[in-house]
């Protein structure tokens, strides 16, 4: 019977190692890695998320993993403090004001690339 007790998502990348210290230095956030050499993600909703090597990567071109905040553009602050690039997208694409920061436009949202070229966000939980 099909249930989704257990369910969990996963995305690649192109270098497991980068990866750990992006998600897990850069970042802060717990990782570890599993009998198969994927990196398990821990979240604080209590989601995992399974990160993967994969030959010939391409990066997702759309956001994989978002951040809810309360406050953007300390996150936004915060990520720079910490090598973190906000500004991914050209204003003619998605205008943002400085730090890449969108506004009035949904939530407050900036993104941003993992080392294999996937994006994310910090975005207004409010």
């Amino acid at each position: 019977m099909f249930t989704s007790t257990g369910a969990f998502s996963g995305f690649s990348v192109d270098d497991i190692d980068g990866a750990r210290t992006f998600y897990g230095e850069t970042l802060g956030l717990p990782v570890t890695t599993n009998e198969m050499g994927f990196l398990e993600l821990q979240l604080a909703s209590g989601a995992m998320i399974l990160i993967y090597g994969k030959p010939h990567h391409t990066p997702a071109s759309f956001t994989i993993l978002n951040f809810p905040v309360d406050d953007v553009e300390s996150a936004v602050d915060d990520l720079n403090a910490r090598g973190v690039t906000t500004k991914i997208y050209p204003d003619d694409v998605m205008p943002s004001v400085i730090k890449g920061i969108m506004r009035g436009n949904g939530p407050d949202i900036a993104w941003f690339l993992d080392p294999a070229g996937n994006v994310l966000s910090v975005l207004s939980s409010r």
